[in-house]
């Protein structure tokens, strides 16, 4: 087992979900400054200053995205499972099957828009579960199915 960067990517449509949930924020984010420095004047912002942080929120909410899904990768072998996740830093792990716990099959509600899920694997270790996040669900629950089945083929308790 080598750590090495994983083969397959997820889905492009990860792109577009990953910019509606910044995008999301990025809104929750300006109605509260809004709201803070509104009506009630718990403390005043400059006039420049929400346009300002609005514009920096967008170039945050376009360029993240792409570069988070230039990065994400994830692979599954007969000894082993991959992912490689990150934007500003990047994290690869491995988790060999004689390690996995659990697989978890999760689909938030803006993930169900687009057609997306997420695969949690959870492990035998202090670092936490692996994610691999933005697979279309069909391909997220046949590797549910095949980690699952992997897993149980292997000998020991995974401890």
């Amino acid at each position: 087992m080598d750590l090495r960067a994983p083969l397959e990517r997820v889905s492009p449509r990860a792109r577009l979900m990953w910019t509606v949930e910044e995008l999301i924020r990025a809104v929750g984010v300006l109605v509260v400054l809004w709201l803070l420095s509104g009506p009630w004047n718990w403390f005043s912002l400059p006039g420049w200053a929400l346009p300002l942080v609005g514009g920096v929120l967008l170039a945050y909410v376009l360029v993240v995205p792409q570069w988070r899904y230039a990065v994400h990768r994830w692979e599954v072998t007969e000894s082993a499972v991959y992912t490689q996740t990150g934007w500003w830093a990047r994290e690869r792990r491995i988790a060999p099957m004689s390690r996995v716990q659990t697989v978890d099959h999760r689909e938030g509600a803006v993930a169900r828009l687009f057609g997306l899920a997420t695969v949690r694997i959870t492990t035998a270790s202090s670092a936490g579960a692996l994610t691999i996040e933005g697979l279309d669900q069909h391909r997220a629950i046949d590797v549910v199915a095949e980690l699952t089945r992997m897993a149980d083929s292997v000998p020991g308790d995974a401890t």
